[in-house]
């Protein structure tokens, strides 16, 4: 008599391995993710609504507050106030962040001399600086442009650093056997090898550039999503508080989700590498 239960066994274990990760994700991740994220506003709404509205929100009395903030213009004004000086100091950061990882990878000398000031730039108290920033460039827009950008300016830099040093030395001494120059070797080998490091620099990037913003609204003319939530909080207006800090949450969402589709399109390797895996 056959061992039935043996021989399923050997098929299941002859199964190949790609079959078996195929059926565990069926489910789709984004469904995956709608899920969670409903489930969370569910035990939120339930919970939150039994407690004092002065310590705490739930989400339906945020929406009604968003919807009025939303309706009256408020909102809008506030937030196109605080994107402008983001994407001023988090475009800076890009265009001086990644040259300056690519220059500290690639020669030793600069390394050298001016790691230890981009390493202890990340690790800075940048909240200690922001009055001496007032002191040189006031209160107005520009002020909002520096703290964002020297929040944002050092993990793009590191990130492009790090990335550069694991780039294969085989690929730099093909380049060197056909004559190329060091300017050609970052453009055409080194570049293309650390992208990915670079989109999760700049994806790190993004969280500190929000938080940079709110900081800087805090400390300088208070306006913006800032001054929502300290105007709110100052009236004990929980709900109308709660408004920007979602807004804030989304928006980093929303441009991290961005930054990746950039790598899509300018690094598909690496998309179709992750893919597999």
């Amino acid at each position: 008599m056959v061992d039935l239960t043996s021989q399923d066994m050997s098929m299941n274990s002859m199964e190949p391995v790609g079959a078996r990760r195929t059926r565990s994700r069926q489910i789709p991740s984004w469904l995956i993710t709608i899920g969670t994220v409903a489930l969370f506003l569910l035990l939120w709404e339930l919970l939150g609504s039994h407690v004092n509205p002065v310590f705490g929100s739930y989400p339906s009395a945020i929406a009604v507050a968003g919807w009025e903030l939303a309706v009256s213009g408020v909102l809008g004004a506030a937030l196109m106030e605080s994107l402008k000086p983001f994407v001023a100091g988090y475009g800076l950061a890009i265009l001086l962040g990644v040259p300056l990882g690519l220059i500290l990878g690639r020669f030793r000398i600069m390394e050298a001399a001016f790691g230890i000031f981009v390493t202890g730039g990340y690790a800075m108290p940048l909240i200690a600086l922001v009055p001496l920033l007032i002191l040189w460039l006031g209160l107005g827009f520009w002020v909002k442009v520096s703290v964002i950008f020297l929040m944002c300016v050092f993990p793009i830099a590191i990130n492009t650093w790090l990335g550069v040093k694991v780039v294969s030395n085989t690929l730099v001494e093909v380049g060197r056997a056909f004559v190329a120059s060091d300017v050609v070797i970052v453009r055409r080998i080194v570049l293309p090898a650390t992208l990915p490091y670079i989109m999760a620099g700049l994806k790190l990037a993004v969280g500190r550039g929000v938080v940079a913003m709110v900081i800087a609204e805090f400390f300088t003319a208070i306006s913006g999503l800032g001054g929502i939530i300290i105007n709110s909080a100052n009236n004990f207006d929980t709900a109308r508080m709660f408004v920007p800090i979602v807004v804030l949450m989304v928006l980093a969402t929303l441009l991290n989700a961005l930054v990746g589709l950039i790598e899509r399109w300018v690094a598909p390797w690496q998309y179709e590498i992750a893919a597999r895996n």
